[in-house]
Parts: structure tokens; C-alpha cells; sequence
């Protein structure tokens, strides 16, 4: 604020830099150690966090509680036993949770933000976070500002600043000085981080980088932990099902225990086990796992997320709405012609386009700029017409925006006449033209169903006193010519769409391309013909009848950046998961408004704030491959839900039933805990577990009512097996009560175990579907540990006792007619499940802030304290 009222020379020189240099490079470094990253949040693995989230689990509580308890009434050994599968248990959720976070950071030190900056005296990209104040950054099109800036030149600068103050209206930028004390909405002189370059280009001075910036403040004391995604809602939802079964099942059975004059002590302990027992208490473990896992894969197949759980809410998406350039066609667009109108020549057409130009060079390269004119300098058929620009100089330029779609530049030549130059999209540039030949606009159709790019080339010769240009002077003009450009389909876009289509996806094409072009390139790649609509149609109609029309249309042509988000959002609300994949400033709304935002490494600043997912390659098919791992991660998760959830119930519900005509507890609380420990621990290897072809071909998402059917449905085919083990142990073996323990224990452990071969697909197990060899080998390794622990050393300690050797025979058998009784379940079970409609996404507005911070972040730690260092 103290830098906005001063005028921008004074600025400069306080910061100690010289306007056409920038600070040199030695500079740069010492006073990147004095005000250290030019960032607001840190990305880093901490292990005490992750410790504490650990710890903070109000199960854990009741656990501690429960060992205490037993200590004190002189239970100690199993005081000891709990403790340590405690330990365990936190154990194993901290190496899980920690290695996701790890895997978190490795993603995010792959996502670069870059900026123009000048340091010595010349035009270089830079990372943001490694600006300092001091550096002279360039503002253009679709920039997020990159730290707060005062402005030293402007040219029709406009910012969209609702990040900060909530203003919806971009705000008009100047050079002039405020007063004192003016607010933070009125700072016109100042181009503050996070906000986004909505139209023009200016250059500015870094004045503060970091927490230091308004945006850093409003950041630092934000509530910074991330929105949930849909998984996570889903996830909750699950969680809380499991309370009210837990709740329920533990209130009665203390109850009922203590009815029957059992020891109180005895009965809370037991009740707290079976809390214990039907929770699926490493289903963080297995989640982690699982997209550490999944976003190392997705990694090697060039997918980045931002937030690992936005792995499974890719998973969910079955419509895509995708720009063409890049993603259908090749994005390497090359100059083909020049199409020149009645009496102009190729050459002049040629000469006019190279000068109605934003693109800057350097040395020969590009400086950012636009493609198209990239294109068209770097051909080798203008080669002749770039060396004889030098008897030209560009005064003022009006810069491209996406609602004008031009561009004008105002020129003068060697011999001081002056000329102002249009360039943009033919039909916003001939509607401001005069006497346009009839020959023009057939030429343009022509190379439009040809499916070519178009831009049309206009001027108008100005007084040579004219200094600027505005939207006011477009118009009048005289038409050139045409600029053709080729942008041919990718030979393998086809084979994506097709793949695309298979995992029941919808792809839907947002472009602001012409009409005809979008389409002949759709027909061509095998997209279906249907209706093409233009952004005038999409204005034309409400939300409602907007929704109406997605679904039989194929292409959105000459869309809006607002069109592109009304579209999103009426799909949203008529469908499950959307994506949008886009790179542009134009996209960054939609990407906002889609249950699932994506863009690509060379996108825009803006863009790539606003997505969930970047593809380091514009390619279909790495975005094929992310849903599959998504679908991947997201089955293997559910895996072990359906299998945790059934069986625990199941076995819970046994103990709930034995309680009432036993004299003795079923099982002791330490057998319990232990037994639900070792379940988990072979479970771990569920995300290495392969996948069913037919579970990728369709979304993904959570459906509480699915698995709660299914826990009820399966859940007592388990206690059928528990009850027959009890008549084994009571009526064949005439067990005690620590024999009868030790044998349901083991049949519990291998039932509940092995259950998961069956569980795992709808298939038949082994024959038409195969497990991961991870996941065999676990699962009968704790299945062998149950079964030759009773006959350990560690038996007396544990409360059990020797098997007889008939009591394995007849496990085996109990363990066939169990597998075999679950396949029955599962014909009759998924014959008449009916899965619930997914739920409409949903996101809250401050997702735009926390996804703009994390913007401007870094893999090293972050001072938040402006006072720790010293201030500019």
C-alpha cells in the first residue's frame, strides 16, 4: 500500500533497480536468502502431523482407556497385549499416511508456475516462487500476478480481483499514484497476487513477495485444510454408517452381558472389542496406500494431482468436455497461405499480419505470445517478408481478449505515416470492415469445412498524431486477406476417443473455434454427428433447457468462458461426474465449475491453478489412463470395505449372540483386537490386487445403500459358520472355555481372511479372475500364522490353547462350504442389487482461494511471520 502512493519511479529506485534491467543475477540471489521463496504454503511431509492424525482417533481413546482398565483391575497381560496392537495399528497408519504424504510432495514439486521476468536486461522465464522484490515481471492475457506488483507501464490492463475482494467486475489498472490509506480495492497502481490478468499487458515491480503480499496474509490465516472431494464425502458417509452399527451392537451387548451377571468390568471390555472389531480400523492405511500407490503409477504415465484423494473423483467422470486444439489435433499449427482479397497482394497480406503482433522475441526466440502468430513467424515461407520489417515501429497495442477476439496494433512507417493493424477472428473482424469483396466470405467458408484455421487481417490508416488505440477505433477498416493455418487431427485421437468411449465416457468438444472447423474435425475422428451449437444458441437458453440440449449435442462452437461454465454446470446437475480439460484464461471457469478440473503442464498460469489434474502431455489416452488407475484405486478401496464390513458384522453379531447362552466371554478382548490386527495387516495388499475389466468400463462412486445391503446380506453368512465352529468346539470337542477361543478364533481368521478370493470379483474366484500374487501370499500367510499360534510359545500368554488335529480337517471343510455359500450369495445378491443415481458434485466458493494458494507454494518451509524478515 506504501508502495501504490508513490509514483513508480520512486519505487524503483528505493528497490534499488533500473527500469530497462531489471537486478542482475548475483543480486537476485542475495535477496532471495534475505526474503527466502516467494510462497504461501509449504507442500512438505511432516512426520508429527502425521503422527498426530494417528493419535487423535477417538477409537485409539477408547482403546488406551480400555488397556488402562484392564492394568488396573489386574488384567495386566492383557493391558500389555492391547497396548502393543495399539502400537501396531498406529504403526502401520503412520508408514502408510506418511509415505502418501511423501508421494503428495513428489507430485507437487513436478507442478511448475513460470513468469516473464527482467534480469539483466533481459526477457527470462523464472519460476514464481523464485521472484524477489525488485524484479521487473510482464503481465499478459490469462496471468495469475505472481506477487504484488506496482505497476510501471500499462496497456489496457484489467484485473479480475474477486480472489481478494469479492468484486465479480475486472479493475482498471493505471500508472497514477493513490493517496494514503486507500483501500485494497481501490489500489489502482497495483497488480496484487492471485489475482488474474482479465485483459491488456503491463509491466511491474515487485514490491512484496510471499506471506508478505495481501494475498499471503489473506492465505496464511486461512483455514488451509483442502475441501473434501466427493471420495471423501463418500468416505464420511461410510464412516458414520459404521458408528451406528458399532453404537448399536456394543450398547447391547454390555447390556446384555451385564444382565446376565457377567463382570461389568469383563462386559465393558468385551463391548469395547466388538467397537473395535467391526471397524475397518486400517481403511486410512489401505486408502493411502492405495493412492500413494495409484499416483506413482499415474505419475509414470505423465498424470499429476494436486490432492491425491482427486484420484478417485477422476475415476467418477463419465462426460468430458474438452477444448480441441492440442487434445484432437495436433496444437503444432503451422502457417499454410495467405488469402488475399480484390487488389492485395499475398506479400502485403504476409507483411500485415507479421505487424499486428503482441508476440515479443528475444535473441530470436518466443517470449510467450500468441500460437498463431508463433506460427507465422517461425515459417519458413514468411522468411522474406520478416526482413523487411525494419522500417516499422509499434506504438501502442490493444491486446487480444475473449470477447472482442482481436487484436490492433498501431504502426509507423519509415516515412512517418502511421497505420493501424486488426487481426482476430474473421467474423468479428469483417463485421468492422467496409465494402468486403462477396469473393471474401466464400473464400472463408471454403477453408473453414476444410476444416483449416482461419484469422482475418484488416487496417485503416491513422492521423499520425495518434498516440493509442482503443475498441473505439475498430472499425472502418479495410479487409487484407486471410491468414490460413493447418492443425491437422492427432493420427492416434481417434483411438483415444474410442478407448475414452469404453470406459463410458462422453466426449463433448468446448472451443471457441468456428463452428464448421470443430465439426469437420469431430467427423473425422469418429465422434457422433450431432448437433453442433454455437455460444449464441447456449445464450439463448435458460439452465433448464440448456441441460435439455447437452445431451444430443456433440460440439459447442464460438462459446464464452461464462458459456463454457454454464454448460459444465447444467451437465453437473443432470448427470454424475463431469470433467473439463482446458488451457487457456477462457477455460479456467469451467475448469472451476467440473466435478473434475484438467489441464496440462503448458497451460496458462490460470488454468493450472484452476485444475485438479495436469497431463504433462495433451494427449486422450494419458487421460484415459488416469481414469482407469482412478477406477483402479477406487475398486480396490471398496474391496475392502464390502469384505471388512460383512465379515466384521458377522462375526460381531456371533459374539452378540454367543454372549447369551455362554457362561464364558466367546472371546477374550485381546484375542479380539489381535485377531482384528492381523485381518487388517494381510488386507494391506489389497491395492496391489488386480481389477476386473467390467469394473473400469463404468464411474465410480460411493453408494452407502450398496454397501450397507451388502454388509447385511453377507454378514450373516459368516455367523452361520461361527455358530456350526461353536457346536464343533461345544458338542464335538467339548471344549473349555480357552479351547473354545483358540478355535474361533482361527476359523473366524481364515474365514473372514480368505473371504476376500471371493469378495474380490463377480466373477468366479481364481478361474476367471486372478488375484495379485501380493495379495495370495498375504492372505494365506496370516491365515498359517492364525492357525500355528496356538501352538507357540505365545499361546498361555494370549489366552489360548492347543487345537486337536480333527478340528483342521474340519476347518478346511467349513472354509469350501463357506467360499462356496458366498458365491451363491453373490449370484442372488448382484442379480437384484439396483445401484442409487450418483450424486451432482459440489463445491464451495473458497475452493477458488485455497486452489489459488496453493498456486504459490513450495517444497521447502515457508516463514509466515513478515516480521522474521526484514520488510522491503
Amino acid at each position: 500500500m506504501s508502495a501504490a502512493s508513490l509514483p513508480a519511479d520512486d519505487v524503483l529506485r528505493a528497490l534499488d533497480v533500473v527500469a530497462g534491467e531489471g537486478l542482475g543475477g548475483e543480486e537476485v540471489l542475495r535477496r532471495q536468502a534475505r526474503f527466502g521463496p516467494n510462497a504461501v504454503a509449504s507442500h512438505r511431509a511432516r512426520v508429527f502431523p502425521v503422527l498426530w492424525h494417528q493419535l487423535r482417533s477417538p477409537l485409539l481413546g477408547l482403546l488406551a482407556a480400555a488397556a488402562v482398565v484392564s492394568f488396573l483391575v489386574g488384567e495386566r497381560s492383557d493391558a500389555v497385549i492391547i497396548g502393543l496392537i495399539v502400537s501396531a495399528s498406529v504403526g502401520l497408519g503412520f508408514v502408510n499416511e506418511y509415505r502418501a504424504e511423501r508421494a503428495a510432495e513428489a507430485l507437487h514439486s513436478q507442478i511448475r508456475h513460470q513468469t516473464v521476468a527482467l534480469r539483466d536486461g533481459r526477457a527470462v522465464l523464472v519460476d514464481v516462487t523464485a521472484l524477489v522484490p525488485g524484479d521487473l515481471v510482464e503481465l499478459r492475457l490469462g496471468d495469475v500476478v505472481p506477487a504484488d506488483l506496482r505497476l510501471t507501464s500499462v496497456t489496457g490492463l484489467q484485473c479480475d480481483e474477486s480472489v481478494l475482494t469479492g468484486e465479480s467486475l475486472p479493475v482498471d489498472k493505471s500508472l497514477a499514484a493513490v493517496a494514503a490509506g486507500t483501500p485494497l480495492a481501490e489500489l489502482s497502481g497495483c497488480a496484487l497476487m492471485g489475482t488474474v490478468v482479465r485483459t491488456g499487458a503491463a509491466r511491474g515491480v515487485v514490491v512484496a513477495t510471499g506471506a508478505r503480499t495481501e494475498f499471503g496474509k489473506i492465505a496464511a490465516g486461512l483455514d488451509t485444510h483442502p475441501l473434501d472431494t466427493e471420495f471423501q464425502v463418500g468416505l464420511r458417509r461410510f464412516s458414520m454408517l459404521l458408528v451406528y452399527v458399532a453404537g448399536a451392537l456394543t450398547t447391547s451387548i454390555f447390556v446384555i452381558n451385564v444382565a446376565l451377571h457377567k463382570p461389568i468390568i469383563d462386559a465393558l471390555l468385551f463391548s469395547l472389542a466388538i467397537a473395535v472389531g467391526i471397524t475397518p480400523q486400517l481403511l486410512p492405511a489401505v486408502v493411502s496406500t492405495s493412492l500413494a500407490a495409484g499416483s506413482r503409477r499415474m505419475s509414470r504415465r505423465k498424470v499429476l494431482v494436486k490432492r491425491l484423494v482427486c484420484i478417485e473423483d477422476l475415476g467418477d467422470v463419465d462426460v468430458l468436455f474438452t477444448d480441441k486444439t492440442g487434445t484432437l489435433t495436433t496444437g503444432r499449427i503451422e502457417y499454410a497461405r495467405a488469402v488475399p482479397v480484390d487488389g492485395q497482394r499475398v506479400e502485403t497480406v504476409v507483411r500485415w499480419g507479421l505487424l499486428g503482433t503482441e508476440n515479443q522475441t528475444r535473441d530470436g526466440q518466443d517470449i510467450g505470445g500468441n500460437p498463431l502468430d508463433q506460427a507465422l513467424w517461425r515459417s519458413p515461407a514468411t522468411a522474406g517478408e520478416r526482413a523487411a520489417l525494419d522500417g516499422y515501429t509499434q506504438v501502442a497495442v490493444l491486446p487480444f481478449d475473449h470477447e472482442r477476439r482481436m487484436v490492433s496494433v498501431l504502426l509507423r512507417d519509415g516515412d512517418g505515416g502511421s497505420s493501424m493493424v486488426t487481426k482476430g477472428a474473421p467474423e468479428t473482424v469483417l463485421d468492422r470492415c467496409v465494402d468486403v469483396p462477396p469473393g471474401a466470405r466464400d473464400a472463408l467458408a471454403a477453408e473453414f469445412s476444410a476444416g483449416n484455421r482461419v484469422v482475418a487481417v484488416a487496417t485503416r490508416t491513422v492521423s499520425s498524431a495518434t498516440r493509442d488505440v482503443g475498441p473505439e477505433d475498430e472499425r472502418g477498416l479495410t479487409l487484407a486477406g486471410l491468414l490460413v493455418f493447418i492443425d491437422p487431427p492427432k493420427p492416434d485421437a481417434a483411438a483415444a476417443l474410442r478407448r475414452l468411449s469404453g470406459l463410458g465416457i462422453a466426449v463433448k468438444v468446448v472451443t471457441g473455434d468456428n463452428a464448421a472447423v470443430a465439426a469437420k474435425v469431430c467427423h473425422d475422428l469418429g465422434l457422433p454427428d450431432r448437433r453442433v451449437m454455437t455460444g449464441a444458441e447456449v445464450d439463448a437458453l435458460d439452465d433448464a433447457q440448456l441441460a435439455d440440449a447437452i445431451d444430443g449435442t456433440t460440439v459447442f462452437a464460438r462459446v464464452s468462458p461464462e458459456a463454457k461454465a454454464r454448460i459444465v454446470h447444467a451437465q453437473r446437475l443432470s448427470r454424475g461426474g463431469v470433467a473439463f480439460l482446458g488451457d487457456g484464461v477462457n477455460d479456467a471457469l469451467a475448469l472451476h465449475a467440473a466435478d473434475v478440473g484438467i489441464s496440462v503442464d503448458s497451460a496458462t498460469d490460470v488454468a493450472k491453478d484452476a485444475a485438479d489434474v495436469i497431463l504433462l502431455e495433451k494427449d486422450l489416452d494419458v487421460l484415459a489412463d488416469g481414469v482407469g488407475e482412478g477406477r483402479r484405486i477406487f475398486a480396490n478401496t471398496i474391496k475392502y470395505v464390502l469384505m471388512g464390513t460383512s465379515s466384521n458384522f458377522g462375526n460381531m453379531a456371533s459374539a452378540a449372540g454367543a454372549s447369551l447362552f455362554l457362561s464364558f466371554l466367546p472371546m477374550l478382548p485381546s484375542q479380539i483386537l489381535l485377531n482384528n490386527l492381523l485381518y487388517d495387516s494381510s488386507q494391506l495388499a489389497i491395492p496391489t490386487d488386480n481389477v476386473d475389466e467390467e469394473q473400469l468400463r463404468k464411474p465410480s462412486h460411493w453408494d452407502i445403500a450398496f454397501i450397507r445391503r451388502f454388509m447385511f446380506s453377507f454378514g450373516p453368512l459368516s455367523s452361520v459358520f461361527d455358530f456350526a465352529t461353536f457346536g464343533v468346539m461345544l458338542w464335538v470337542f467339548h471344549s473349555g472355555p480357552a479351547q473354545f477361543r483358540t478355535g474361533w478364533f482361527v476359523e473366524s481368521l481364515a474365514t473372514q481372511t480368505l473371504v476376500i478370493f471371493a469378495i474380490r470379483t463377480r466373477r468366479i474366484p481364481f478361474f476367471r479372475s486372478h488375484p495379485s500374487l501380493p495379495l495370495t501370499l498375504a492372505a494365506l500367510g496370516v491365515v498359517m500364522i492364525g492357525a500355528v499360534l496356538p501352538a507357540t510359545a505365545l499361546a498361555h500368554t494370549l489366552g489360548f490353547q492347543p487345537l486337536p488335529k480333527a478340528f483342521f480337517a474340519t476347518l478346511v471343510g467349513m472354509i469350501v462350504a463357506y467360499l462356496a455359500l458366498i458365491e451363491v450369495g453373490k449370484r442372488l445378491f448382484y442379480g437384484a442389487a439396483v445401484t442409487a443415481a450418483p450424486t451432482p458434485g459440489h463445491y464451495a466458493v473458497r475452493r477458488h482461494l485455497r486452489r489459488r494458494a496453493a498456486h504459490f507454494s513450495t517444497a521447502d518451509a515457508v516463514v509466515r511471520d513478515s516480521a522474521k524478515r526484514p520488510s522491503s
